[in-house]
């Protein structure tokens, strides 16, 4: 049986051999990739166990450069004929693409790494025994579920497992093992017209880099009954008051409006025009880059894909290039981008390093780091003291953006209204609406310290055939003035 070092030399070795396939085949620059991946999903609903899955995929794909164009191929068959005939097959790809005019396509410089980086984590989630993974979400909802007024409640945990073994055509020889881990629960209410939902610990569920850890530190049967309550307070709750005031934002909700008006602004690929799905394009112009106000002064966005613990942190992206912090915002100004070795050529500008795929079997593209605000120096409670008149919003419900990531309306779970600087009583149904800029100028007090968290977002779609990345977003509670409030959510 083969030892583990020999089992990652094979693996090198088929990415070496795709590698020099696609060279042969007449490409200027290659690279592969083998991935081994595997996944596991526990769910629960009302007390019962619903669903244990557990999934693994396994092969090598491989991009090949010809004059302007990618080609990219990919075979689940590990072994030194299937891998050559992809390599073989992708720069096919490129040389028909390349056909269409167009100037050529030149990759920024990075150094040439041969390394290896692991997820540090403390327990291997799929490691924990079956029982005590079912015991939580199991134990979750039937908490929620004994709450009278509760309809239905669900829990989730989320484990995966991947290992990746890069080669390219300039020499990298990167082997990585990404541990990630994280969970989820809902309930909802129904009453005589109406139904409320209550998530924890934000409504996507949370996901990090790290082990089961992460499960253990979020407690759902310890917090499930709170959520079930206020899920039920709802349905008799005032509705949130509507027009001109000032909203402050807990953490998960504006992860996601960084995520929505400012993640896939920045993605250099949207900027040049080359994508378009899902997301559009972007209101931003490379030409404004570096003078483009996006925000107030408090604005400091930054990618950083070296944070401890948080969903996109690793060791190098999908194209060779270091994990690295980049800023994006500075001061309120726009000074970066979320950008491939490609796109940050033609831009002249340097690789941040944030080119990945979903699989074996996906092309590498631009997606988002840890894009998130830098913490600020107030408190929650301290914001709170400080506003007149206003609503406090938790928990994404809904969204809407348009294709340039500039107009948007958001709808959240819960509401408290603040007055006089007292947080009063539990409204429903708050939304707002804004403009990116103006909104972003608006933020006039953030919070940090133990308050600003790297919420994870592991459901980003992106591409054709799409792809779902895991993107993290930092955030803290922030204040946002004279925001349009009460503005009904779309379905």
């Amino acid at each position: 049986m083969a030892t583990s070092n020999q089992a990652g030399h094979e693996m090198f070795d088929y990415a070496q051999t795709a590698v020099e396939g696609a060279l042969a085949a007449g490409a200027t620059y290659a690279d592969a990739r083998v991935v081994i991946r595997r996944a596991e999903r526990i769910g629960a609903q009302d007390g019962e166990l619903e669903t244990v899955n557990r999934s693994q995929d396994a092969g090598v794909g491989v991009r090949a450069l010809v004059g302007s164009s990618w080609g990219f191929a990919s075979t689940s068959e590990l072994t030194d004929r299937a891998a050559r005939r992809a390599g073989d097959e992708a720069a096919a790809t490129a040389r028909a693409s390349a056909l269409v005019p167009g100037g050529g396509l030149e990759l920024a410089d990075v150094e040439v790494a041969q390394d290896s980086y692991e997820t540090p984590y403390t327990e291997d989630p799929f490691a924990v025994a079956l029982d005590q993974k079912v015991a939580v979400v199991v134990d979750a909802t039937a908490t929620m579920s004994a709450v009278d007024g509760v309809a239905v409640s669900t829990a989730l945990l989320m484990f995966w497992d991947i290992d990746k073994w890069f080669v390219s055509s300039q020499g990298h020889r990167i082997r990585q093992h990404l541990v990630e881990a994280g969970c989820g629960m809902d309930a909802t209410a129904v009453g005589e017209q109406e139904t409320q939902r209550r998530s924890y610990p934000q409504s996507f569920g949370h996901v990090g880099t790290g082990g089961f850890e992460i499960v253990r530190g979020f407690d759902l049967p310890g917090n499930a009954q709170l959520i079930a309550e206020e899920a039920v307070q709802l349905l008799t709750a005032d509705p949130c008051p509507s027009g001109e005031m000032d909203v402050i934002l807990e953490s998960s909700q504006l992860a996601l409006q960084i995520h929505e008006s400012v993640g896939h602004a920045v993605e250099l690929d949207r900027i040049l025009g080359w994508e378009a799905a899902f997301a559009g394009t972007s209101f931003l112009d490379l030409s404004e880059l570096g003078r483009l106000k996006y925000g107030s002064e408090l604005m400091n966005i930054t990618a950083d894909a070296t944070i401890p613990g948080a969903l996109s942190t690793f060791g190098y992206d999908d194209e060779g290039t270091p994990a690295q912090r980049v800023d994006i915002v500075r001061e309120g100004t726009w000074v970066g981008v979320l950008s491939g070795r490609d796109s940050a050529h033609l831009a002249g500008l340097p690789p941040g390093g944030m080119v990945r795929a979903d699989g074996f079997n996906r092309l590498p593209m631009v997606r988002m780091t840890n894009v998130g605000l830098t913490p600020g120096d107030a408190t929650m409670d301290e914001i709170v003291a400080e506003t007149g008149h206003g609503v406090i919003m938790e928990t994404n419900r809904s969204w809407s953006i348009d294709d340039r990531r500039l107009n948007f309306q958001f709808g959240c779970e819960i509401g408290w209204e603040v007055v006089d600087g007292r947080r009063t009583r539990m409204v429903k149904n708050p939304t707002y609406t804004g403009i990116t800029p103006q909104f972003w100028g608006s933020m006039d007090m953030l919070a940090g310290g133990d308050e600003w968290f790297p919420w994870g977002v592991p459901n980003c779609g992106k591409g054709q055939p799409m792809q779902v990345g895991h993107t993290g977003h930092p955030a803290a509670p922030a204040r946002f003035r004279n925001v349009r409030v009460g503005v009904k959510a779309q379905s």
